[in-house]
């Protein structure tokens, strides 16, 4: 009787020390010491993680339209801006096309502007002039949009906004004649620019904002 008793606490000694070789035990960690107070804890994903389902990028490289803005008449200006200077107020290039939106002197004028330092030093006039100038070149080239637009030209389709920033780009005639022979007159700026480039990297924006008018102009004061 004893002998048995002696096996049987054996063979549970034995079964003991297998269930422990086999599942070691887990440390227990004193989580008290711990704390969470004062720290942020409303962390949000960065634009930057979704921006290839807004950005789509055209065979030449060019974004087709802003990540954030869309397709809207801001995306638009501001997608302008930043093809033109990156989106810098101040800045004056190679060739002498100021601020934000590259304009030249001569445009300034048609629009109402002629002081360029007070031009360069202010944003809100910057925009204005970029509406004025806007709605100028939309009446200008008013019979062109109802013509051209839906049609292809060297393989680009002509919308409303790229015609609006090819206007921008080179001046309303040169996009007249770049229409009238379907893209054979394809103005190139001093950088290598062409008209069938903006028409293109501009594309399909909202720009039904922009009421044409003839006698467009801004207030300087």
């Amino acid at each position: 009787m004893v002998k048995n008793i002696a096996s049987y606490l054996l063979l549970a000694l034995t079964i003991c020390i297998l269930v422990e070789v086999s599942f070691p035990s887990v440390e227990t960690v004193d989580l008290s010491r711990y704390s969470t107070d004062g720290l942020v804890l409303n962390y949000t994903v960065s634009h930057d993680a979704n921006m290839g389902e807004h950005v789509k990028a055209s065979k030449d490289g060019y974004e087709t339209f802003s990540p954030f803005l869309g397709k809207s008449f801001v995306g638009f200006k501001e997608a302008l801006a930043f093809s033109e200077s990156g989106g810098n107020y101040r800045t004056i290039n190679s060739y002498g096309y100021l601020g934000k939106y590259q304009f030249g002197k001569e445009t300034l004028k048609l629009i109402g502007v002629r002081n360029i330092q007070k031009f360069l030093s202010n944003p809100k006039l910057q925009e204005k002039a970029f509406i004025a100038n806007a709605q100028r070149n939309k009446w200008i080239l008013r019979r062109d949009i109802n013509r051209f637009v839906g049609k292809r030209i060297n393989g680009v389709l002509v919308t409303e906004s790229g015609i609006l920033a090819a206007a921008h780009l080179a001046g309303p005639g040169s996009v007249k004649k770049y229409l009238r022979s379907y893209g054979l007159d394809n103005f190139v700026d001093g950088y290598g620019t062409t008209i069938s480039n903006y028409m293109k990297r501009f594309s399909g924006y909202d720009t039904s904002f922009l009421i044409p008018n003839k006698k467009a102009k801004v207030s300087t004061l």
